[in-house]
C-alpha cells in the first residue's frame, strides 16, 4: 500500500498542471493515468499513428490567446513555440457531390487561431519533463475510491488485472466527468444530483472523429486554396490544413457522420469516402496521399461513453457544485468540462487544474 498528499487521476493537460503546480508548492502528489501514455484527448501522432514530437493533432488543435489568457500563460510560461492556423487562399464550400464546388475569397480570422509548434502534445511534454517520471503511473485504471476518516483509498487495477490499493489525503480527479460517473465506484455512493450532473455534461471529443490525409507537399497551397472547407455532402463536414510547423503537409477534417453511423461502416470505407471527397473539393493529386489517420474518439473507451453517442454537445459553464456531501474536501474535479471558462478548451483544462489547486491548498492552510 502506498500513500501520498494527492492522488491525480488523468495524465491529460489538465492533470499534468495540477501535478505541476502541487509540486511547485511542495505537495507529494502521484498521477495516475489509464493510458499508455500521457496527454489523454491530446494526442499528436506520426503518420504511422504513434505518439510523436512532431506530430498532427488527432484532438485538440487550437487556442486563441486573446481570449484563452490561462492557456496563453502555459505557452509562455514553457517557452512553447506557437504559430498561426493557416488560412491564405480561397475557402471551397460544397453542397452535393453532384455540384462543382465553389470557391470563395477567405475572411481573415480574428483573433487568429494558434497551433503549437510539435503540436499540441509539446504543452503535456513540457509539463512531464517538470515532474519525476516516478511520480506517473501509467496503464493503471482506478475503479474505486472509498471515503476514509483520513482521506480516500483508491482501487486500481494494472494492465494485467492485478490490483493495488493507494491512500492519498486527496484526490483531483482530472477526467470528463461522465467518464468518472460510468468508470469509478464510490463509497459511500455519490449524491444523486451530483452523479445526475456529471452523467449530464457532454464529454468534449467523445462524440467526434477526425480524418487525416498526410501528402509529401501542400499542393492546395499552389492552387491558391487555403485548405479550408465547408460541406454539406460529407463525410467531411469542416476541413482544414493541417501541415505542421516544420513543413509535414496534411489536411484534415471533422467527420460530419455521426458515431452510430460511422460505427456501421468499416474504417477502410470512410477512409476511401473522404479520400473521395478531398478529390472532389481539391483536386486529384488530394485522393493519392503518403499516408491516413482516423481517430474515432466514439470508440475509445477511456474518453466515451455509451451516453456520448446519443447525448453529444459542448459542456456549458454550471455554478452549482461539482462535488457535495461526505466526498466535499476529500475530491476535487479538474477536467476542462468542469472549467468556470471555456469548458471542453484546452484553456478550460487549465483553468480547472489551477481552480482545483487553489482550492485544495486553501483547504489545507485552514486546517
Amino acid at each position: 500500500m502506498r500513500s501520498y498528499e494527492v492522488a491525480v487521476v488523468g495524465a491529460g493537460l489538465a492533470g499534468l498542471y495540477a501535478a505541476w503546480a502541487l509540486k511547485a508548492s511542495g505537495v507529494d502528489a502521484l498521477v495516475i493515468e489509464a493510458r499508455e501514455r500521457i496527454g489523454g484527448r491530446v494526442f499528436s501522432a506520426d503518420a504511422s499513428g504513434n505518439s510523436s514530437e512532431d506530430g498532427f493533432d488527432l484532438g485538440p488543435s487550437w487556442y486563441w490567446p486573446q481570449m484563452q489568457p490561462a492557456m496563453a500563460d502555459l505557452v509562455a510560461e514553457f517557452d512553447l513555440q506557437s504559430f498561426v492556423q493557416h488560412s491564405e487562399g480561397e475557402v471551397v464550400f460544397e453542397r452535393s457531390p453532384s455540384q462543382r464546388p465553389q470557391r470563395f475569397p477567405a475572411m481573415m480570422q480574428e483573433p487568429p487561431s494558434m497551433r503549437l509548434a510539435g503540436g499540441t502534445a509539446a504543452a503535456v511534454r513540457a509539463l512531464a519533463r517538470e515532474l519525476s517520471p516516478d511520480s506517473i503511473l501509467l496503464r493503471t485504471k482506478v475503479k474505486g475510491m472509498t471515503l476514509m476518516s483520513a482521506g480516500v483509498r483508491l482501487t486500481v487495477e494494472n494492465a494485467s488485472g492485478e490490483q493495488d490499493i493507494i491512500d492519498a489525503g486527496h484526490v483531483i480527479a482530472a477526467l470528463p466527468p461522465r467518464l468518472i460517473e460510468a468508470t469509478i465506484t464510490f463509497s459511500p455512493a455519490q449524491e444523486g444530483a451530483t452523479a445526475g450532473r456529471w452523467r449530464d455534461t457532454p464529454t468534449w471529443m467523445a462524440p467526434h472523429a477526425k480524418f487525416f490525409a498526410i501528402y509529401d507537399r501542400p499542393f492546395w497551397r499552389a492552387a491558391g486554396l487555403s485548405g479550408t472547407a465547408q460541406s454539406i455532402a460529407g463525410p467531411m463536414a469542416e476541413i482544414h490544413d493541417a501541415t505542421t510547423a516544420s513543413g509535414r503537409a496534411a489536411l484534415f477534417g471533422f467527420i460530419g457522420v455521426g458515431a452510430e453511423q460511422r460505427a456501421a461502416v468499416s474504417e477502410e470505407t470512410l477512409k476511401i469516402a473522404c479520400l473521395v471527397q478531398l478529390e472532389r473539393l481539391f483536386g486529384p493529386a488530394a485522393r493519392s496521399p503518403v499516408a491516413t489517420l482516423l481517430k474515432d474518439w466514439a470508440v475509445d473507451p477511456l474518453t466515451a461513453t455509451s451516453t456520448d453517442l446519443v447525448a453529444a454537445g459542448h459542456p456549458v459553464v454550471r455554478d452549482d457544485a461539482w462535488v457535495t456531501g461526505g466526498w466535499d474536501g476529500r475530491l476535487s474535479l479538474a477536467g476542462s468540462e468542469t472549467s468556470p471558462t471555456e469548458p471542453g478548451y484546452l484553456s478550460g483544462a487549465v483553468t480547472a487544474a489551477q481552480r482545483a489547486v487553489s482550492q485544495y491548498l486553501s483547504k489545507q492552510g485552514a486546517r
